[in-house]
């Protein structure tokens, strides 16, 4: 008699086993082979069985996507870019070699949140432009500087302070919350501090990601909260950068207060949906804030 052929795995030919998988009953060798709760499985039974798996999910609704957060390094890569290209604009050393918050240059006049045409003339020139220039600002169609404004920094040490605290916070943010629930949090956000300061300081020019930092910095307050959980090392630090914002020269407070209320509000809204229609919740908040701040600039606008 012959003897029987000994199995070899379905995705290597060359190997024997007589090991089969518990799902389909294909020989699998010990490369394709995943443990289970009885005997093993082949790669294939595998990723079926994860495919009508449901994924565990967050107090918030969120997958463990936003653990690696990518999101977070992708808001701090626009904005060293926004450097990058400031410096290539106006020249490396009127970017970088500028203060906290002087040295405003032609990078912030041209991307910069202010609302009336701005025209440069002799006796009050920043650095970096030239008398005879023109900027049109917000009231004229420049309304994409509420944006843009945002990932402007008036300088390397302006643009590292706010990169620490969006590394520091995001990332516990983005794990909460999913990548897509915080960069909708985090440019409502900085839209709300644009906004405010566009509708309270109309001549100032504002940049840089400080507004969305405070929503922020109110969003992990509000979740920890709705988590029970303890707030002491969050309100000192948020105490402190107010102070500092009533105290410091050409410190935009309009800009800070409407990216902390903001933030607020659209975290609230994240945090305490109800688990039955959460998603929709969710989605009708940042729907929501972000057609009011669309009202408040065309308010603005018309004013």
């Amino acid at each position: 008699m012959t003897a029987p052929a000994v199995p070899v795995c379905y995705r290597h030919p060359g190997r024997e086993t007589y090991v089969s998988c518990t799902r389909c009953g294909r020989p699998i060798c010990p490369d394709c082979m995943t443990e289970a709760a009885v005997g093993f499985q082949c790669p294939e039974c595998v990723s079926a069985g994860r495919r009508t798996q449901r994924q565990p999910r967050t107090a918030f609704g969120a997958t463990r996507a936003g653990y690696a957060g990518y999101a977070t390094i992708t808001l701090i890569a626009l904005n060293v870019l926004g450097l990058v290209v400031g410096a290539v604009i106006v020249g490396a050393p009127a970017v970088v070699g500028s203060g906290l918050f002087t040295g405003v240059t032609k990078l912030q006049m041209m991307f910069g949140s202010f609302a009336p045409t701005y025209d440069i003339v002799a006796g009050s020139v920043p650095a970096g432009t030239q008398v005879g220039e023109t900027y049109t600002g917000i009231d004229d169609g420049a309304v994409y500087r509420l944006v843009t404004s945002m990932f402007v920094h008036y300088g390397i040490l302006h643009l590292l302070l706010n990169m620490w605290a969006l590394w520091m916070l995001g990332r516990n943010l983005e794990a909460a919350l999913g990548p897509v629930r915080f960069v909708a949090l985090y440019m409502l956000s900085g839209l709300g501090g644009s906004i405010a300061g566009y509708l309270f300081s109309p001549e100032s020019i504002s940049a840089g990601a400080s507004g969305a930092i405070f929503g922020l910095f109110a969003a992990l307050f509000v979740i920890l909260k709705k988590l029970r959980r303890d707030t002491s090392s969050v309100v000192p630090i948020l105490v402190i950068n107010l102070v500092l914002t009533f105290t410091i020269p050409n410190i935009s407070i309009a800009g800070h207060l409407g990216g902390l209320v903001t933030g607020a509000i659209v975290a609230a809204g994240l945090a305490y949906a109800p688990q039955q229609g959460r998603t929709a919740v969710q989605t009708a908040t940042v729907v929501g804030v972000g057609l009011i701040l669309a009202m408040l600039v065309v308010v603005g606008m018309v004013a």
